[in-house]
């Protein structure tokens, strides 16, 4: 069939020392979709100094209009995890959205124009690792308390092709975060009470995953969970090999 170039709605541009994955065509059919194709363009996703709040008392905008920009959107965060925060943050406001989530809508359409051609490099010898980053919160997956679930999940989906990475390292920002995992006196006088007893701590008893210490700064995981000024934002989405060719 000759050599794969597109596939799924993803370009792929295959070079004699790496693997380029983007969507810049979509990107251009949805600004066109939508009539943003002229305008300004942003430096960042999404403003730092505002929140996305219910605005009840705002005014309305067309629903249908937005979910189908935010469809457009999810869509595209296959390949884009720099829109991956703000995109989500969008999509909790999908019943009743109002003006200021539509300008923040908006805001990601502009910086999309901004970065039309944005996707991920992969060096031909780069290494084949499984690791994972985690943002210092330790139980927040609220319904069963196993955030470290994903993990595990992909170590098995990769043993049916014969690649082990049992003993996964979890990068992580927080040492007393650690320090509950590792060590049974911290264990014991956690309040997470629905998680002291297990998972986690058994996941990493067995060696399915060992916490590693890095600092803030270092931790990409970041670029999925806040917002940030340009200069922060710019280094997260490098750190990912994130780049435009």
């Amino acid at each position: 069939m000759g050599e794969l170039t597109f596939f799924l709605g993803l370009q792929v541009t295959q070079k004699d020392d790496g693997i380029f994955i983007s969507q810049d065509k979509y990107v251009d059919e949805i600004l066109k979709k939508f009539g943003f194709s002229t305008i300004k363009k942003a430096s960042t996703p999404m403003e730092t100094s505002k929140s996305l709040l219910k605005d009840a008392e705002a005014k309305d905008v067309d629903v249908h209009l937005y979910r189908s920009m935010i469809g457009s959107l999810m869509y595209l965060t296959s390949s884009r995890p720099d829109i991956m925060f703000t995109v989500c943050a969008c999509v909790r406001f999908q019943v009743t959205p109002k003006v200021s989530h539509f300008h923040a809508v908006k805001r990601i359409f502009r910086y999309l124009k901004g970065q039309l051609k944005l996707g991920f490099w992969y060096l031909m010898d780069s290494s084949f690792d499984l690791e994972a980053y985690s943002d210092s919160d330790y139980a927040s997956a609220s319904l069963d308390r196993k955030s470290t679930t994903g993990v595990l999940w992909i170590q098995n989906q990769m043993l049916d092709y014969g690649y082990n990475f049992m003993n996964t390292k979890i990068f992580i920002d927080n040492e007393s975060t650690i320090c509950i995992v590792k060590n049974p006196i911290f264990h014991s006088k956690t309040k997470h009470i629905e998680i002291r007893h297990h998972f986690i701590r058994d996941s990493n008893e067995k060696k399915l995953i060992q916490m590693i210490k890095i600092h803030t700064d270092q931790n990409v995981t970041d670029l999925l969970t806040k917002a940030f000024d340009v200069g922060r934002f710019q280094y997260l989405i490098a750190s990912t090999r994130m780049l435009n060719l």
